[in-house]
């Protein structure tokens, strides 16, 4: 088995991130503080993404999750549901970025974000 040094270990998992990612459909939900849940479908290339896209349409249908509020999103084809606070996705926006890409994506949602009450 070949030993590659943490630099190079480092180097070769950063060039994940430039790997093309595919927009997927996913189905946002969450439920509010009287038990009902409000789902929307949006188009993403991350969950974080799609959770923002999807808070954001809450928010200007008088329905924005609060940062303790569990986020359900469901990826289409092939169909997996994960589950996040609010709170954590603003933490990831606001948290430093890993490439130029990444910066323009958490500007993008950060600006979704603004008006939705926060942690």
């Amino acid at each position: 088995m070949r030993k590659w040094s943490p630099l190079l270990q480092a180097n070769r998992r950063r060039t994940c991130y430039s790997l093309p990612v595919s927009v997927k459909k996913c189905v946002v939900s969450f439920k509010d503080t009287d038990g009902f849940r409000h789902a929307v479908e949006v188009d993403a290339e991350s969950l974080y993404e799609a959770a923002a896209v999807a808070a954001q349409s809450f928010a200007t249908h008088g329905f924005a999750p609060a940062p303790g509020t569990e986020i359900e999103i469901e990826v289409k084809a092939p169909a997996v549901t994960h589950t996040v606070t609010m709170k954590r996705v603003q933490a990831w926006v606001l948290s430093s970025a890993k490439s130029p890409k990444d910066r323009v994506l958490k500007d993008r949602l950060k600006e979704m974000l603004a008006g939705l009450p926060s942690a």
